[in-house]
């Protein structure tokens, strides 16, 4: 198990925690809206720190964001299995012909 599978795992568990004890229970808790929020607030923290020039910094901040994702994704049901899945689906294609296929 790689220490995203370990984390998913983990904020699975937490999700149905106390949201007394679990920062994951008390963030879901507040509904996906409230998720959904904190990762976009961590997207642009992460811009934000890949415009300086500041290494520690940027991996922090994407640390950061990954986490809120794959709580947002716990919350969704949706595994990171799935979204391995979907980027296994699009190996090899252009991204601009995969992007082209999502308007057609």
């Amino acid at each position: 198990m790689d220490q995203l599978d370990a984390l998913e795992a983990t904020i699975r568990q937490r999700l149905i925690a106390d949201p007394d004890s679990s920062y994951v229970a008390r963030l879901a808790a507040k509904g996906r809206a409230k998720i959904a929020q904190k990762l976009g607030e961590e997207a642009v923290e992460t811009v934000i720190a890949a415009m300086g020039d500041d290494g520690a910094a940027l991996t922090s901040e994407a640390a950061d964001l990954t986490f809120h994702l794959l709580v947002l994704l716990a919350h969704a049901g949706v595994s990171f299995d799935d979204v391995r899945a979907e980027l296994a689906r699009r190996e090899g294609v252009s991204g601009l012909d995969e992007k082209a296929s999502r308007s057609a």
